[in-house]
């Protein structure tokens, strides 16, 4: 993922990408012409306003101390630490030290999802019912220290808070873990949020059909998105009667006009570092909190707590909502 965030920063208005942090070097171009050096001292002494943390899960935490304690700004791939204790530690030093720092949830630039997300404000589709994710494909064989909880449906979890403004309130869970690794391979999840809406995550790392889906289901009708194309369809509830005598003696909903919206596609990564580079110039905008998160990875570690147990779990009240969208560089 560094070389994709290299790849955005090399060319973002505004911002000078001054090096590159890689015990490997850089044997492939990716840092596109900056310096590359081994080890976290050097890249701080380039003198930086704010770096992108792209490297393993069990590394975010360290790094991230490093820089809050310098004084740099930070936005942190998801999720945002291996464990809810240690994304609180990030937080919390973050916040003492008045930086601004993010977290790299992408899907909450992707175009189809900040349209749904609108039209939800909106209240277009009345009463939420039920949010279905699926989120599936081949094994990435760059992860290595998590399983697809914390790598891959943690997108999903975030992305449902986000989209429906709502938190967890309860989750159930079963995982599998078919690849020889130590980590879970595959995992299906129920929960509700709290406001009464149900929802369902199926993740995995073990198909060959790659898959990003999303459904929202509430009173008029059906919001479908699809990530991977950046496509949001809405399939209203019908509003024309029936005269087929069997389907008439149903009384939920029927099949209505179904629409494809036209909606600007910019990359999601390009819109997130806009973001991130404005929240470190001061100008309100809108970036994922370390808050947000850490209330992400407490739902990731409920998830695997419920599969260990098979059990339902229900989930603490979350966090106070940080009302401020970024905090101001002192």
């Amino acid at each position: 993922m560094g070389r994709n965030h290299a790849r955005v920063l090399s060319s973002l208005d505004g911002v000078e990408l001054v090096g590159a942090m890689d015990p490997a070097g850089d044997p492939t171009g990716a840092a596109r012409g900056a310096p590359v050096v081994a080890t976290l001292p050097e890249l701080l002494a380039l003198g930086l306003d704010y770096a992108v943390v792209a490297c393993p899960t069990s590394l975010h935490e360290g790094i991230g101390l490093a820089l809050a304690a310098d004084g740099v700004c930070a936005l942190i791939e998801k999720p945002l630490a291996h464990s809810a204790a240690a994304a609180r530690r990030l937080a919390d030093a973050f916040d003492r030290a008045g930086l601004v720092a993010g977290v790299g949830h992408i899907e909450r630039f992707n175009p189809a999802l900040q349209s749904l997300r609108s039209r939800l404000e909106a209240g277009e589709l009345g009463e939420m019912f039920q949010v279905v994710t699926r989120r599936q494909g081949p094994f990435p064989q760059r992860i290595a220290d998590v399983g697809v909880v914390k790598d891959l449906a943690t997108h999903d979890i975030d992305l449902t808070s986000w989209v429906t403004g709502c938190p967890y309130a309860s989750v159930a869970a079963r995982t599998l873990s078919k690849s020889g690794r130590p980590h879970e391979d595959m995992v299906a999840v129920v929960g509700e949020l709290t406001n009464g809406t149900m929802v369902s995550h199926l993740v995995n790392w073990l198909s060959p059909l790659k898959e990003r889906f999303t459904a929202v289901t509430g009173e008029h009708g059906c919001f479908i998105a699809d990530t991977l194309t950046a496509d949001l369809t809405f399939h209203a509830n019908g509003a024309v009667a029936t005269e087929w005598e069997a389907l008439s003696n149903f009384r939920g909903a029927a099949e209505g006009d179904m629409v494809r919206y036209a909606i600007p596609k910019r990359e999601p990564l390009l819109v997130e570092h806009e973001r991130f580079r404005d929240a470190v110039e001061g100008k309100g905008t809108d970036i994922v909190t370390l808050e947000q998160g850490l209330r992400t990875v407490e739902v990731a570690e409920a998830v695997l707590d419920s599969a260990r147990r098979k059990a339902y779990l229900p989930l603490q009240s979350p966090h106070p909502p940080n009302l401020a969208a970024v905090t101001q560089r002192s």
